[in-house]
């Protein structure tokens, strides 16, 4: 962990004047700690109140991302072309076609339109395939940390629910049921953040022309790409809202029986009393 973000952690877990939470999230949030990270620093009773605190800030964690996730990605660049500054790829195109002037400075004007044409696509391709691998790369890792946290907090309720019967735990049963309430409240939000992380993935222009077209007219770039030590890149073959929506089902469908349960729990214990 770096030390900016422990020590905007520790910051959290200490703070104590009214209205710093807000503050101490959005820190440690642009040190490049997690939601999952900064509720469980700041005791927060559910990661909604982080993400309130972070909105608060002009943060949207849904769509925004933390400080060390946008480090760890450098932009690929082939022929001097990285798809993302229009301006400058421009000028390396200007270059290459300057340089077929200079090198065959007895062609004819035919020749120079020919060669002009031939030289204009292959470079508009080359960047059109960088712009959207460089895209993509970095929304792959979005939706990797999004599956990530959707499963952890899927598991979390699974871990809150087993235990509340656990006949050594010390503390208020009602506590650690309302532990369980928050813990499936987060795996909702969970789920709704890979869903949109995962179809924006999954309906991009890269997944559809740059991997999904390993034959089409980028695909020589892309080996380029490749090639030059950079990673394959996989796009899952999913329907993110049909695969949430099944999470979601069974999600609710376990907790609805489990609230019968809890209910029984209560009705004994009311009794008893």
């Amino acid at each position: 962990m770096s030390t900016e973000r422990e020590q905007a952690l520790a910051a959290l877990r200490e703070w104590s004047v009214p209205g710093r939470r807000a503050d101490l999230a959005a820190a440690a949030w642009r040190a490049g700690a997690t939601v999952v990270a900064i509720a469980e620093a700041a005791r927060a009773k559910s990661r909604q109140t982080i993400y309130d605190d972070l909105k608060s800030r002009g943060i949207d964690p849904r769509r925004d991302r933390p400080k060390e996730t946008d480090m760890t990605i450098s932009p690929v660049t082939i022929e001097g072309i990285t798809g993302i500054d229009a301006v400058e790829d421009s000028e390396v195109t200007d270059a290459a076609l300057r340089r077929i002037l200079t090198e065959n400075p007895g062609m004819s004007q035919a020749e120079q339109r020919e060669r002009f044409a031939a030289e204009f696509k292959r470079l508009a391709e080359v960047e059109d395939a960088v712009r959207w691998y460089n895209a993509l790369r970095p929304g792959l890792l979005e939706e990797q940390v999004a599956r990530e946290e959707r499963d952890r907090a899927l598991h979390l309720v699974e871990v809150r629910w087993e235990a509340l019967a656990d006949p050594n735990s010390k503390g208020s049963w009602l506590h650690g049921h309302q532990a369980y309430v928050r813990a499936v409240d987060d795996a909702r939000i969970a789920l709704d953040m890979w869903e949109e992380r995962a179809t924006a993935v999954v309906k991009s222009p890269g997944a559809a022309a740059l991997i999904a077209d390993g034959n089409g007219e980028y695909h020589g770039t892309y080996r380029r790409i490749i090639d030059a030590g950079n990673p394959i890149l996989h796009v899952p073959d999913i329907d993110p809202a049909t695969v949430a929506g099944q999470l979601r089902a069974n999600l609710d469908q376990a907790h609805e029986y489990r609230q019968r349960q809890a209910a029984q729990t209560l009705g004994l214990a009311a009794a008893q009393n």
